[in-house]
């Protein structure tokens, strides 16, 4: 029997592309993922405290009834991206003895129970912990309801009554059709806005509250809430963004309807760059959140392209590597890599140079097709500077020993993909800036970390 990801299959992903079908498969590998998480994490529930346990089940009953009235419905909420990292925490309390009052996270079961139930129209009565003020349901909104610890929650069709044990009765509506908003004329409700344009719905998620869990280790960043004007200008740059990832063809839209399901906006942080520091803008992905992008404000929609290709280059490696293993490296930070200030694993340096392909592909194909001087002189400068970066690191990367054999066939495809983008070469004086960028780089890493 042929493996589902092959050596044809790992070539094309080497050349950071993928096809709408092999797209899938790797989708479907994540949703296998999540479904034997929410499994684990059903199973260790039943070994704590009995109230805990209990009202697990009683969650867990709704959504299964949820998925047997619509499928669809249910498992667009199961499936949804930000669940991941609730699941993923929620199993870490458990596996580790968290006291009962941490256990409080597990109530988001019911959160994501009732969210489903209303997408299958099914009716249903809740009643759901506050947490913060807020009751937050996946891919719906969030209510505010400060003062209150808890929500009875109706569903009746495409309607839902939010009742705070301290306030008046919410009413939120479904509008028609298949990608329609939950909406409500009460200031308390905060329905999640639409990034359109694309082949299904991509969420703005600024209401989630574990939409910022699941760092790596570099600290956690802020998550940020949007109002009217700052949604506004998302939507705008969004809507600007798309045309530039068709340019150069299909590919990057054809990722970004394959692999994206929310956006969750950051509050910028201040970092430090191998150059100085300052205020930076900021993005990433998580990986217990397969769809997700994580991202500051975007200073415009170059920007966004730019953030919106890099993260989805991380998102598709992630994916890869849960179903074909590439590499038996430890995870030891010991490796120089000139995009970052501080050593990188083995894992850190593949997904980052896999991600600047990428970028360099995609800045190059801005620059041979901008019409203004400043946009062109700006792609090639970008395209450049990625090069030089995956031209420093490239070379590590596929001599590794610690390459599976399918790493190898991804790396050697990654080379020669640079191959073909040296093929048609920047101006000289951008190729002189770039390489004395990486060679500043690579001097202040080794003053802070060389031994």
């Amino acid at each position: 029997m042929r493996p589902v990801i092959g050596e044809s299959e790992l070539r094309e992903l080497g050349r950071t592309h993928g096809s709408p079908k092999l797209l899938a498969q790797l989708a479907d590998g994540q949703r296998t993922r999540r479904l034997l998480l929410l499994r684990a994490l059903l199973d260790a529930a039943d070994e704590a405290p009995a109230p805990t346990a209990a009202r697990v089940r009683e969650h867990w009953q709704l959504l299964e009834s949820a998925e047997r009235c619509s499928p669809e419905a249910a498992r667009r909420v199961v499936h949804y991206p930000l669940v991941g990292t609730w699941a993923a925490y929620s199993l870490r309390l458990l596996l580790h003895g968290a006291a009962a009052g941490q256990l409080d996270d597990l109530a988001h079961l019911g959160a994501i129970a009732a969210a489903a139930a209303a997408r299958a129209g099914l009716a249903f009565r809740l009643r759901l912990p506050s947490k913060d003020g807020m009751l937050c349901l996946p891919t719906l909104g969030a209510l505010r309801c400060p003062g209150s610890a808890q929500v009875t929650i109706s569903g009746t069709g495409t309607r839902l009554r939010l009742t705070p044990d301290r306030g008046r009765t919410t009413e939120i509506r479904c509008g028609a059709g298949d990608h329609a908003t939950w909406r409500s004329s009460d200031s308390r409700w905060k329905p999640l806005s639409q990034l359109g344009g694309v082949g299904r719905p991509v969420l703005l998620d600024d209401a989630d509250r574990y939409r910022v869990l699941g760092g790596d280790g570099e600290g956690t960043p802020s998550g940020t809430s949007l109002d009217h004007r700052q949604q506004e200008r998302w939507q705008r740059t969004w809507h600007e963004t798309l045309p530039i990832l068709h340019v150069g063809g299909d590919q990057r839209p054809t990722d970004l309807d394959a692999l994206l399901d929310c956006v969750v906006p950051l509050a910028d942080q201040s970092a430090v760059s191998p150059h100085g520091a300052g205020a930076t803008h900021r993005s990433g992905t998580r990986h217990n959140a397969f769809g997700a992008v994580l991202s500051s404000q975007p200073s415009g929609p170059q920007s966004f392209a730019a953030t919106l290709v890099h993260e989805l280059q991380h998102t598709k490696l992630s994916a890869l590597s849960e179903l074909v293993p590439l590499h038996t490296a430890d995870n030891r930070p010991r490796h120089w890599a000139p995009w970052r200030p501080d050593p990188r694993p083995f894992e850190g340096l593949l997904h980052g140079c896999y991600a600047h392909l990428a970028l360099s592909a995609h800045w190059q194909t801005v620059a041979l097709a901008a019409k203004d001087p400043a946009d062109r002189d700006r792609g090639w400068a970008e395209h450049a500077r990625c090069r030089e970066q995956i031209n420093a690191v490239l070379p590590l990367l596929a001599g590794s020993r610690h390459l599976t054999p399918n790493g190898r066939v991804l790396v050697a495809e990654m080379e020669d993909h640079l191959a073909r983008l040296k093929e048609i070469p920047p101006p000289d004086g951008h190729v002189i800036r770039a390489g004395a960028y990486v060679e500043t780089a690579w001097a202040v890493w080794r003053r802070r970390h060389a031994r």
